[in-house]
């Protein structure tokens, strides 16, 4: 099952309430995404500290070939 990049946001913006969070879907197809967050929470953790925070985030929808999010190109920031 597809997913919308509203859906997605949903999921990172529960974890991340104050996050500029941008969802798009790259290949128009529901299935392949790329996400941009900038969260204060990042300040002083490494890139892949911040993307395993997102990916927790995201609840399981990326786990295995059953999970419903197929793809994210994730870059993760803090404000500068």
């Amino acid at each position: 099952m597809a997913m919308t990049p509203k859906e997605i946001e949903d999921l990172i913006r529960a974890e991340f309430p104050n996050a500029q969070i941008n969802v798009i879907d790259t290949a128009g197809d529901g299935n392949h995404f790329a996400a941009e967050v900038v969260d204060d929470s990042f300040r002083g953790k490494n890139r892949v500290q911040q993307q395993r925070a997102v990916y927790a985030a995201l609840k399981g929808k990326m786990d295995g070939s059953h999970g419903e999010l197929h793809a994210l190109a994730l870059s993760t920031r803090a404000p500068e």
